[in-house]
């Protein structure tokens, strides 16, 4: 959907077939279709602010504990050994693979984090009938790092090193490894959650 305005009287234009309507009121849990195609034009979620707030900061709370307890506990011939996530991000860079580093650093730690952070400071006001300074910019750059939030390509890397060395070690999941499989989980939730039409919409209202 691309919108012409913010306001209530803003155009939309089909994703589909490009047909352009005039932007209509909904209730919440209330979704508007192409009469031509059939697409969904826009939408109003259920849960709104409350629940996309909720969501965030779990996923926060997740972040924390995926970074602060181990990932695994390998034991190979009497040796024990933890890693966390920021080992495995470490002995890279030791290794000279610091691009490797650097990009995993990125979308498992850096991006997750801002991204979490950015929209709690959004909705945390909004919730409240405020609106945060340079909320605009925000949101605008929060919608711009969610693509680099790939916490479920690096959840499946893991879990293919732990088939992998299944036969040659004993492996016991920590609970960052449990945490993160939850932020998973819970990111994709939060970005199902998310209304964004309304939160342009009162950013639009409040500018």
């Amino acid at each position: 959907m691309h919108e012409t305005q913010n306001n209530a009287e803003a155009l939309i234009a089909c994703i589909d077939c490009d047909q352009l309507y005039s932007k209509p009121w909904l209730q919440k849990g209330e979704k508007a279709l192409c009469s031509n195609c059939g697409a969904v034009l826009c939408e109003r979620k259920r849960g709104g602010i409350d629940l996309s707030l909720a969501l965030a900061l779990t996923c926060l709370i997740l972040l924390l504990l995926a970074n602060v307890f181990p990932l695994l506990r390998m034991s190979i011939a009497g040796i024990v050994q933890e890693g966390s996530l920021m080992t495995g991000i470490v002995e890279m860079y030791k290794q000279g693979y610091w691009e490797i580093a650097a990009l995993v650093f990125i979308v498992t730690i850096l991006a997750p984090l801002a991204r979490a952070l950015l929209l709690l400071y959004v909705l945390i006001p909004m919730r409240f009938n405020r609106l945060a300074p340079r909320a605009a910019r925000v949101f605008r750059l929060l919608e711009t790092l969610s693509p680099w939030a790939m916490t479920e390509v690096f959840m499946l890397g893991i879990l293919v090193a732990v088939v992998k060395m299944a036969d040659l070690a004993t492996l016991q999941p920590g609970i960052a490894l449990y945490s993160f499989a939850a932020l998973m989980l819970f990111v994709a939730a939060t970005d199902a959650s998310l209304d964004v039409d309304n939160i342009w919409e009162k950013i639009g209202a409040a500018s």
